[in-house]
């Protein structure tokens, strides 16, 4: 009797742990009740210093975005934009809305390739959610300035100008980096918005010149590709915030693996599918991903105690493994909310008024010595992001059965 008792206790001990180990703790209403929370003591902080956060510098330090022009400035608002969708509370709506506003101006700079960036994840959500036709016109004169940058014999837009700065040191002549894919986006929703393919179409090109140039055979990404601009031949496959120039910088990789999937969704072009399954497989199946899933800041820099993982990269990974998900025949849903459990743990969550975004151990850029660390207001967009795709997942799941 003794023994029976003993073995049931041992079988409801282990029932215990094997609960406690498993996700039914993971909550995404709860992480993203979380989410509010922090952003709405975040709006607080932006109306006191009238400036958006980027991240901290440190604890209860907080960095603000710059004052004439910032490739980051898009994400606050458009994190509020998505808080103001699932929680209909009208002071995200308000706080987007008003620091949007800010740099509405910037949709004339030609000078940079982040516009996309910029003013698909503010003005872009915003006309999603509202159909503001005012917010319409924004996204259309950005794009305007942005294709200015396109090269016909590259087939590329640009990344950064050569004449002045650390990249004039570089001696790049037509640089092209892999987060360029991210602003391929909003030339895509401007093609929906007016009927005109020239924008589809250079984001085509981007595209394929990226998918021919940008990868090796793994299917790792260079960071930056160096083009001749009048022949279009590459000059040179380099590095500017990964470790080294045949490293795979995490954050890239996620750029690359995000670019693609979302390539997919406006063009149905298999090429864009198969590459972005392929990108995933190297990131999930890589001997140097860590078992939370969290990257470290480059999947070949020197791993040690103290290797520095970048949460902003498990963000967009995260995000987009849930949007691979639902083209593929394979399951990226499973590793995608692995992923979201670790990031919504109390090792990646910052928490208090004096951390006011919501994940830290984000890595801007180590070679620049730039925001190592610390929390970057873009992992807290795509985190966001990615409950909101995983619940939509989840949602649609249960009205399916139903």
């Amino acid at each position: 009797m003794n023994l029976l008792k003993s073995k049931r206790a041992t079988i409801l001990l282990l029932i215990l742990i094997l609960f406690a180990c498993s996700d039914n703790n993971f909550s995404i209403e709860k992480n993203l009740n979380f989410s509010t929370q922090q952003i709405a003591s975040a709006i607080e902080t932006a109306y006191e210093f009238d400036k958006a956060p980027r991240g901290m510098k440190e604890v209860g330090s907080i960095k603000f975005m710059d004052d004439e022009f910032d490739w980051t400035e898009g994400f606050f608002p458009g994190l509020c934009w998505l808080l103001y969708d699932y929680s209909q509370d009208e002071e995200f709506k308000k706080a987007a809305e008003y620091f949007q506003a800010k740099y509405e101006e910037h949709k004339y700079y030609a000078t940079n390739h982040d516009l996309g960036f910029i003013f698909n994840c503010s003005f872009g959500n915003g006309y999603r959610i509202t159909d503001n036709k005012q917010y319409k016109e924004v996204l259309i004169t950005a794009t305007e300035s942005l294709i200015k940058r396109y090269n016909p014999n590259v087939g590329c837009i640009q990344s950064w100008d050569t004449d002045r700065g650390w990249q004039k040191s570089r001696g790049w002549q037509f640089p092209v980096i892999i987060d360029n894919m991210m602003n391929l986006e909003m030339l895509f929703e401007a093609t929906k918005l007016t009927g005109n393919q020239e924008y589809h179409n250079i984001a085509v090109n981007h595209a394929n010149a990226t998918l021919d140039n940008h990868f090796r055979e793994d299917f790792s990404s260079y960071h930056v590709i160096d083009y001749d601009k009048d022949s279009g031949k590459v000059r040179n496959r380099h590095t500017a915030q990964g470790y080294s120039h045949e490293s795979a910088w995490a954050r890239g990789q996620a750029w690359g693996l995000y670019g693609f999937t979302m390539c997919y969704r406006y063009t149905n072009d298999e090429r864009y599918l198969k590459l972005a399954e392929e990108i995933a497989n190297f990131l999930l199946s890589h001997p140097n991903l860590p078992k939370d899933k969290i990257p470290y800041w480059d999947f070949d820099a020197p791993k040690n105690p103290e290797a520095l993982r970048d949460v902003s990269a498990a963000s967009i990974i995260s995000s987009a493994l849930l949007e691979l998900d639902g083209y593929s025949a394979k399951d990226y849903k499973t590793p995608a909310k692995e992923m979201l459990i670790s990031l919504s743990s109390k090792k990646y969550q910052t928490g208090g008024k004096e951390n006011i975004l919501i994940l830290g151990h984000s890595v801007g850029s180590i070679p620049h010595g730039a925001e190592i660390d610390v929390p970057i207001v873009y992992a807290d967009y795509y985190y966001v992001e990615a409950l909101l795709r995983l619940r939509n997942l989840q949602n649609k799941k249960e009205s399916d059965i139903k």
